[in-house]
């Protein structure tokens, strides 16, 4: 049913439940799991238009998902990772819209009120544009 799930990762608290959900969920289906995260610090926006060098947040992130992909696969499970740079709900989609994955999971923090009036979540931007199943599960 799911063939290659895409996790969005935070490098957050509400990352453990998610991995642990979909960690269950690709172990009955035998999935693909399409680890990401988008960092969006000012290095990461303008990283292409300004041809900047890595920063140390983006390295941070990239080592966390090498870590989570790696303890994942010590379980026997098909993975891959993508640190995606700006914004995180449109390089969500952009990297949707470029791979076949049938289930997007997402965690949930709660909300960042006057955050989430003015900016939008990330969670509400993916599923008023995505085409394909959400499933979100909420922090522990």
């Amino acid at each position: 049913m799911y063939r290659r799930i895409l996790v969005a990762l935070e490098n957050g608290r509400a990352d453990e439940a998610l991995v642990s959900h979909v960690t269950r969920l690709a172990g009955l289906f035998h999935s693909h799991l399409l680890l990401v995260h988008v960092a969006d610090g000012w290095a990461a926006r303008h990283f292409d238009a300004l041809k900047l060098s890595q920063s140390e947040e983006m390295q941070a992130d990239q080592n966390y998902l090498d870590a989570r992909a790696a303890g994942l696969r010590a379980l026997g499970l098909s993975v891959s990772t993508r640190l995606a740079l700006g914004d995180p709900p449109a390089e969500i989609l952009k990297i949707l819209a470029g791979e076949d994955c049938d289930l997007v999971a997402m965690g949930m923090h709660g909300h960042r009120l006057l955050g989430d009036l003015l900016f939008g979540s990330t969670i509400s931007a993916v599923r008023h544009k995505s085409r394909i199943p959400l499933l979100l599960v909420p922090s522990s």
